[in-house]
């Protein structure tokens, strides 16, 4: 064991919509408008809603008219948040799709020089988000919720005492602290040196990070990758370091494995953090560790590596945490 120092709503949208979540991750460039053009979700009443409130009253730069985005359907909700980055001096354009889900979109972006990056990558997340987090009760259930400024999300309750997350105000008060939850557990497993992207900036339904990879591909997935024979113990050994350290800092990623976890250049990195749980708000969430455990070592026995999920679960629990029954 390491030292604990070292460390129903938009269901009319269309479903043929949706993207494929496992497009691969090779960067995808700009090839102009698409003829016949329609952006379908820009007409929901609560999604030009939630663009009015993003709008910028005061802009201080230029426009921003990345020509990238100029053949995107949902054009406005990218640029809401988008021009945000912008204006805050992080980026000066945007250059390729990095990777297209459900829920989210990443984008490889220019960085503005003066952040001393080549690149960043903005995580944009869809109107579709709406509708989907109805399923992340399991999650939901065993964190605190913040907002993008760090405060605390009181909850919106019907006439009957029951929280109402069907209303509109309940809606994005849900989408807003599940998006500044991902950011606040960047920050903090960063800050404790755990392998994930370095976070820069969050702004309503987006949030800008460190880009893993160079100006021609992005950062494969682990899934992807065929690892050298000495590679695959130190780098088994390093997650099992970054969930300890997840652990240590009362996170639980809970739904990792080699899916979302980036291979580049001999080295790793953890992304998607939305959906972690602090561990002290609720003892089952010992299954999503052990369950982190298991996918990730799934991926390693591959490669000769021998280990039991179950055992390290339960150490680096009572470690941090005492028992477990």
């Amino acid at each position: 064991m390491t030292n604990t120092d070292d460390f129903q709503w938009l269901d009319q949208f269309p479903e043929d919509e949706r993207e494929d979540e496992d497009e691969p991750t090779s960067v995808r460039r700009a090839s102009g408008p698409k003829p016949g053009l329609k952006e379908r979700y820009e007409g929901h009443p609560d999604v030009q809603r939630w663009l009015r409130e993003q709008q910028f009253k005061k802009p201080t730069k230029p426009p921003f008219e990345p020509s990238f985005l100029a053949g995107q359907r949902d054009r406005s909700w990218l640029l809401s948040s988008l021009t945000y980055f912008y204006e805050q001096d992080l980026i000066s354009d945007v250059v390729a799709v990095v990777k297209s889900g459900k829920e989210a979109t990443v984008y490889c972006c220019a960085a503005d020089p003066a952040t001393g990056e080549e690149y960043l990558a903005a995580k944009v997340y869809r109107p579709r988000m709406f509708r989907s987090l109805r399923n992340d009760a399991v999650y939901r259930t065993s964190r605190v919720q913040y907002d993008e400024r760090g405060r605390l999300v009181r909850q919106s309750y019907g006439r009957h005492g029951r929280r109402d997350s069907g209303s509109e105000q309940g809606r994005v008060e849900q989408v807003t602290a599940w998006i500044g939850y991902e950011y606040e557990t960047m920050r903090r497993l960063h800050r404790a040196g755990a392998d994930v992207p370095r976070p820069l900036g969050q702004a309503s339904n987006a949030t800008l990070m460190s880009y893993i990879g160079d100006g021609e591909q992005a950062a494969p997935l682990l899934h992807e990758v065929t690892l050298a024979p000495e590679e695959a113990q130190p780098l088994f050994d390093r997650a099992l370091w970054n969930i300890e350290c997840f652990l240590s800092c009362r996170r639980v990623h809970g739904d990792l494995s080699a899916y979302n976890i980036l291979y580049w250049q001999g080295a790793i990195t953890i992304i998607d953090l939305a959906q972690a749980v602090d561990p002290k708000e609720n003892a089952a969430t010992f299954l999503l560790l052990e369950r982190d455990i298991e996918r990730t070592y799934r991926y390693f026995a591959r490669y000769g590596i021998t280990a039991d999920p179950h055992e390290l679960a339960v150490d680096m629990w009572t470690h941090y945490l005492g028992r477990l029954f």
